[in-house]
C-alpha cells in the first residue's frame, strides 16, 4: 500500500502555507489538493487505518466508493478554491482554507464515530477563520454565531456517540437509522440532529445565511464546499431511507426561495439557494433506493461546483467594487464580459439545462421521487426547480450584469479568479454533457439511469421556459419583488428579535421589582430607626429602650433556661 493517509496532503500543506510566503507558498498550496487526489488514485478499498481506544475498535481512516466519490470532489474544489485565492496576501485565510479542507476530507473517510467527531469539530475550528478574516464587526459577530451553533452540533454528535457505545459497544460509523429503542434511540437522534444542524435543516439554517456573506470573497467559495456537503455524506452513510428525511428535504427545497427572492444581497441570495439544493439531495437520501441516493451524492458533487462558480463570480464583483448588492449594482456585463458568461454557465448549471451538470443529478432525484409513489412530493420539487431557476439562474445574473445601468465601470478580476470560474465551468458544461464518463463513474451504487431521454429534457425544458415568461412578465408588470436595501429576517428573527424583547421584558421587570423592594427596605430601616431612637432628646426609645432592674432579666433568663431544658428532654423521649 503506497498511498499516505487521504487529510495528510492537505494538512502538510496548512502547516507549509504557516512557514512559508509568495511563490514558494502559492506552489504549495497548489501541490497539496492534486497531490491529495493523486495520492487517493492508488488507495484501497477497505480499513486504511485501525487501532484500539479503551475497549473500542476504531477505523480513523476507511475508504469506499461513498468517501472515495467525496474525497475527489474536496480536492478538486479545494484546487479550484486555492487557485482563485492565489490573489490573497492573507496568512490566515491561506491556512484556515486548507486546513478547513483536510478536516472535511478527514471527515469523509472516518471510519468510527469518534474519528469523526474530531474532525467535525476540526471543520468547526478551521472555518470560522474564513469568516473572521473579513475583519468588519458584522463578519466577527456573524462569526461567532457560527462557532457557537456549530460547537453545539459537535456536543449533540458527542453525546450521541457515547450513547451509542455504551448500548452498542461499538462505535464504528454504519447505519445508524431512528428504528431504536430505549436509550439507543435517544442516541441516534441526538446524532441525527447534529447532522441536521450542519445539514441547515429549518429553524437551524441561519447560521449559513447569516455568516457565509460576511466571509471574504475567496473564504466564501471554501465556505459553500465543505460543512454541509460533509453533513450530506453523514445522513447518506448513517440515515439513508429514512422517510422524515423526505419531508424535511422537501421543506429546505421550497422555503428558501421565498427569502431568495426578496433579499437584496446576492451572496446571501446564494447562500438559501445552498440550502434549496440540501434539499433535493436530502430528499434522495430519505427515499433511500439505489437511483435516489446516487441522485443525491451525484447532486452534491455537481452543487459544489455549479455553487462555487456563483459565488465566485459574485465574489469577483465585491472584490472589483466592493459592492455585492443588487440594488447597487447593473450593467456590469460592459467591463466584467467575461465572468458575465461565466455566470450564466453557473445560472444555466444550477437550473438544470440540457447539457449542465444540474441537470444529471436533479433528475435522477425526481426520478426516484415519481417512482416510489412520491407524487406531491415530485410537485412541491418542480416548484422548487423553478424558483431556483428564478433566484440563482435568472435573479443574479440579471441584476448583477444587466438589470439597471448602475455607472460602474471596472475591469475583469485577477486572472487567478477568472482561470478558476472556468474551470469550475468547463466541469459544469463536461459533467453536463459526459456523465457517464464523469460523475456516473464515480457512484457508489449500481444504476443504469439514462438523464437524456425525451421525457426528462421535454419535462426540464418546459418547466424552464415557463419560469423564464414567469419572471419576465412579473419584471415587465413590475410586479417583481425590486432589489431594495433591507434586512430580511426569517427564523432568526427569534433570536434577534423575540428572544431579546422577552430578555428585556424580564430585565425590565426584574429590576423594577428590585427597585421597589430596595425602596420598601430603606423605608422599613427608616421607620424602624424613627420608632426606636428620639433625634431630640439624644437616646434611644420604646419598650426594649427602657432601663431594666437586674432582677427582672434574672427572671427572663431563668425562663428561657427552662423551656429550653423542656424542649431538650421532650425531644429526647421522643
Amino acid at each position: 500500500m503506497n498511498s499516505v493517509i487521504p487529510f495528510l496532503p492537505l494538512m502538510v500543506g496548512a502547516f507549509a502555507a504557516i512557514l512559508l510566503r509568495g511563490w514558494a507558498r502559492n506552489i504549495i498550496m497548489l501541490v497539496a489538493p492534486i497531490a491529495g487526489a493523486l495520492n487517493l488514485l492508488g488507495i484501497e478499498h477497505g480499513v486504511f487505518w485501525g487501532m484500539e481506544f479503551m475497549s473500542y475498535s476504531l477505523e480513523p481512516v476507511k475508504v469506499d466508493k461513498l468517501s472515495l466519490m467525496f474525497g475527489y470532489l474536496f480536492h478538486l474544489a479545494a484546487l479550484i478554491a486555492v487557485i482563485y485565492a492565489l490573489h490573497v496576501k492573507d496568512t490566515v485565510q491561506h491556512v484556515a482554507g486548507l486546513a478547513y479542507a483536510g478536516s472535511a476530507v478527514g471527515a469523509v473517510f472516518a471510519g468510527d464515530l469518534l474519528s469523526l467527531f474530531v474532525f467535525w469539530e476540526l471543520l468547526a475550528l478551521t472555518s470560522v477563520f474564513l469568516i473572521w478574516a473579513r475583519r468588519t464587526d458584522r463578519a466577527y459577530a456573524a462569526g461567532l454565531r457560527y462557532l457557537i451553533i456549530q460547537v453545539l452540533s459537535g456536543v449533540l454528535l458527542l453525546a450521541g456517540l457515547l450513547i451509542f457505545a455504551q448500548v452498542n459497544n461499538s462505535l464504528l460509523f454504519t447505519h445508524i437509522g431512528l428504528a431504536h429503542d430505549g436509550l439507543a434511540e435517544v442516541g441516534a437522534w441526538l446524532i441525527f440532529a447534529a447532522f441536521g444542524i450542519k445539514c441547515a435543516f429549518p429553524f437551524v439554517h441561519n447560521w449559513l445565511t447569516d455568516s457565509y456573506p460576511e466571509s471574504t470573497p475567496s473564504g466564501t467559495i471554501f465556505l459553500a464546499s465543505f460543512t454541509t456537503k460533509v453533513a450530506v455524506y453523514a445522513f447518506a452513510r448513517g440515515f439513508p431511507g429514512e422517510e422524515i428525511l423526505v419531508w424535511i428535504g422537501v421543506t429546505m427545497a421550497c422555503f428558501p426561495i421565498f427569502f431568495a427572492v426578496i433579499e437584496n444581497d446576492l451572496r446571501r441570495v446564494l447562500a438559501y439557494s445552498l440550502i434549496n439544493q440540501i434539499g433535493f439531495m436530502i430528499v434522495g437520501i430519505g427515499i433511500g433506493t439505489a437511483i435516489a441516493l446516487n441522485g443525491a451524492v451525484a447532486h452534491a458533487f455537481n452543487d459544489v461546483i455549479f455553487k462555487g462558480l456563483l459565488m465566485m463570480t459574485m465574489g469577483a464583483v465585491l472584490h472589483m467594487t466592493g459592492k455585492i448588492n443588487g440594488s447597487e449594482l447593473g450593467g456590469l456585463y460592459k467591463s466584467m464580459p467575461k465572468t458575465t458568461i461565466l455566470c450564466i454557465v453557473g445560472a444555466a448549471s444550477i437550473s438544470a439545462f440540457p447539457l449542465f451538470s444540474g441537470f444529471v443529478s436533479k433528475s435522477m432525484i425526481m426520478a426516484a421521487a415519481v417512482a416510489e409513489g412520491y407524487d406531491v412530493v415530485w410537485l412541491l420539487l418542480l416548484f422548487a426547480a423553478a424558483g431556483v431557476f428564478h433566484h440563482a439562474g435568472i435573479k443574479i445574473p440579471f441584476f448583477a450584469f444587466f438589470a439597471h445601468d448602475s455607472g460602474i465601470r471596472t475591469t475583469e478580476p485577477p486572472k487567478n479568479m477568472l482561470i478558476a470560474m472556468t474551470l469550475a465551468a468547463i466541469a459544469c458544461v463536461v459533467i453536463g454533457s459526459f456523465p457517464a464518463q464523469t460523475v456516473y463513474a464515480l457512484l457508489p451504487w449500481e444504476h443504469n439511469y439514462q438523464p437524456y431521454d425525451v421525457t426528462h429534457i421535454l419535462t426540464q425544458l418546459q418547466l424552464l421556459f415557463f419560469s423564464a415568461l414567469a419572471f419576465v412578465w412579473l419584471n415587465q408588470r413590475n410586479m417583481y419583488p425590486p432589489e431594495l436595501p433591507s434586512t430580511n429576517l426569517d427564523a432568526d428573527w427569534f433570536y434577534r428579535k423575540l428572544a431579546p424583547n422577552i430578555v428585556r421584558n424580564i430585565a425590565c421587570k426584574t429590576y423594577g421589582a428590585y427597585e421597589k423592594l430596595e425602596m420598601f427596605a430603606i423605608i422599613s430601616i427608616k421607620q424602624m430607626i424613627q420608632n426606636s431612637y428620639d433625634s431630640e432628646l439624644g437616646k434611644p426609645k420604646g419598650y426594649f429602650a427602657k432601663l431594666w432592674p437586674i432582677e427582672t432579666m434574672v427572671v427572663w433568663v431563668a425562663g428561657l433556661l427552662a423551656i429550653y431544658l423542656m424542649l431538650y428532654y421532650m425531644l429526647d423521649l421522643l
